[in-house]
């Protein structure tokens, strides 16, 4: 046990929890991640876990007596209450409890037990130190927590076989607290966790993807799939990625390895994007359509051709096995996953015409496109490395000037669909589109200006060669 001092207990809010623990006369502890970030000196967040030695939601109810403005859950199954406050401060509140589980569910049969019946229950010991409310601030370490926090070490406090079984969630989170916190997994907490993999099929697709997107998050998320790969957890979250894994060579002629290359280009992808959690996801994606895909050619090699198309088809899938939202988020991953390759032709060979097409085709999303082309570039060769960004930069460069010029962000076409029926009387159908995209092209090969007199010209002209001639009304 140790003293120390909590930012929380320091504000009016805590000092309103303090009191109402005294005048209750009954032992409040802050637990959970509060505690352990605090130590660690990293940022706190916003939401604080109390264990009550007594009636926790009785407990809950006496503090938000003492505010105007708080909003108090109470969650009579489960024993515990939630006070959130105007400043997005949550505190939640349980009475010390104990816990038992069925093999086929992660949800427990919980009972009033002790202090060290409630640290027991926690995943990891450093999670498991409790600080006292109104005892000075003594630190309450029952499973060696502080140890683990110097020696950056993730360790259960019971037995890894029980804890892990008990709730397969815990394995991931252990995976992604070393991730976040970059500590090790001890090895026999990591053993526990290869023993169990398959507990995580109980677990609802729901949960595996919220603890998924906090790994991408890290700043080095490729620590997390390098583990969820070594536990044997990958196969049952992410099986297509696995699919990645390996190099084949024939006659002497090999591919890289796809899914070290990918995990490569994850870690890059935080260097140019702090927190854009579905650019990681399209740098997890981009080459998932590959095994598919791969073709040997005595003459070139190993060919991947319409890798990105099929990925992009893929996308779709994955998302929807995932549970992961399948709106403007999964069409952007998509998007830039099918796109990805253009850019890099355009370092070759720029024209105009093709930077028009790639600015509309990406939209608001160019940025981010070209952000994932350059996270993209894994070679281990310096020079050449330093080379192929170089020719990023002066691509979105190139970019910049066409975008300026010809106002291509937001691009349309001078005419719409609307004119093309009203103009030639069409009715809606496929021949509508095809004159349509028709001008389009012409726009943006430069032969026309985006301007409705040269547009309308080469509607008609377009119009004849498919026998509609101009309605009476022109």
């Amino acid at each position: 046990m140790l003293n120390m001092k909590l930012p929380f207990l320091k504000t009016m809010v805590g000092k309103a929890f303090i009191d109402t623990a005294k005048e209750m006369n009954v032992q409040v502890y802050v637990v959970g991640g509060y505690v352990r970030d605090q130590l660690l000196n990293r940022a706190i967040k916003k939401d604080i876990d109390l264990v009550v030695v007594g009636n926790g939601i009785e407990y809950a109810t006496n503090v938000s007596k003492k505010f105007k403005r708080v909003n108090l859950s109470i969650y009579k199954n489960f024993g515990t209450a939630q006070l959130k406050f105007p400043n997005n401060l949550e505190i939640e509140i349980v009475g010390a409890r104990k816990e038992s589980y069925r093999a086929d569910s992660r949800k427990p049969i919980v009972e009033d037990g002790t202090l060290t019946d409630d640290l027991a229950r926690r995943d990891f010991t450093i999670n498991a130190l409790a600080y006292n409310l109104i005892d000075d601030g003594e630190l309450v370490d029952k499973y060696k927590g502080l140890s683990d926090l110097d020696n950056k070490i993730i360790k259960t406090p019971l037995d890894p076989d029980v804890t892990f079984s008990d709730d397969p969630l815990r394995m991931l989170r252990a995976i992604r607290f070393a991730c976040q916190l970059n500590f090790d997994i001890e090895p026999l907490t990591l053993q526990s966790i290869a023993r169990n993999a398959d507990r995580i099929t109980i677990l609802s697709k729901e949960r595996i993807t919220d603890e998924l997107n906090k790994m991408i998050l890290c700043t080095k998320p490729s620590i997390a799939f390098l583990l969820l790969d070594e536990c044997g957890l990958l196969p049952y979250i992410l099986p297509e990625l696995l699919k990645l894994k390996g190099v084949t060579t024939i006659d002497n002629k090999a591919h890289k390895d796809n899914f070290y290359h990918t995990l490569q280009v994850l870690d890059n992808i935080t260097q140019f994007d702090e927190d854009n959690l579905w650019l990681r996801w399209a740098a997890i994606l981009h080459d998932i359509g590959k095994p598919a895909t791969q073709r040997f050619d005595k003459e070139i090699g190993w060919t991947f051709h319409g890798h990105e198309v099929v990925g992009a088809k893929m996308t779709t899938h994955i998302f929807n096995s995932l549970k992961l939202p399948m709106n403007e988020k999964m069409k952007y991953v998509q998007k830039l996953v099918n796109l990805h390759l253009r850019p890099i032709a355009l370092t070759h060979e720029v024209t105009d015409s093709a930077i028009r097409r790639l600015i509309v085709d990406c939209g608001d999303d160019l940025d981010d496109l070209l952000k994932l082309c350059k996270a993209d570039v894994t070679s281990k060769n310096p020079m050449r490395k330093e080379r192929y960004l170089k020719r990023f930069d002066q691509l979105a460069h190139k970019i910049a000037e066409v975008e300026e010029r010809d106002a291509m962000r937001n691009w349309r076409p001078a005419i719409s669909g609307d004119d093309i029926m009203n103009l030639l009387s069409i009715r809606p159908g496929v021949d509508v589109g095809l004159i349509k995209e028709e001008v389009s092209n012409a726009i943006l090969n430069g032969d026309i200006p985006n301007e409705r007199e040269p547009a309308l010209k080469k509607m008609f002209d377009i119009a004849a060669t498919k026998g509609y001639k101009p309605s009476k009304n022109i």
